[in-house]
């Protein structure tokens, strides 16, 4: 059950992380709570999760799956340029992820 708390805790970072951006500093009120509720939400699973998982297996799938889902949303929508290094950087990440889990 850790792995699927770290997995929603993990699809909360890239909501925390899009919705930051949209806030545009701060400035917007709306995408600034949506920030900070999954923000919150995000840390509480990440936590829940590390009651049974290792703390750096549990940190780095958890940072992982919010920077390489990040990298996804900034391309997929909000025009974001796509490179043939960006996609190797998200690979190497997504297979220190699979990786990391393998080896727990």
């Amino acid at each position: 059950m850790a792995w699927v708390y770290l997995l929603f805790a993990g699809l909360l970072e890239i909501v925390w992380a899009a919705a930051m951006k949209q806030s545009d500093g701060f400035t917007r009120l709306a995408p600034s709570i949506v920030t900070l509720v999954a923000m919150f939400a995000s840390f509480g699973l990440l936590a829940i999760a590390m009651r049974s998982l290792p703390l750096g297996t549990a940190y780095m799938v958890w940072t992982g799956i919010g920077a390489v889902g990040a990298f996804a949303v900034g391309v997929l929508f909000l025009g974001e340029a796509l490179s043939p290094l960006r996609i190797v950087a998200a690979l190497l990440i997504l297979s220190g992820m699979i990786a990391m889990k393998a080896a727990h």
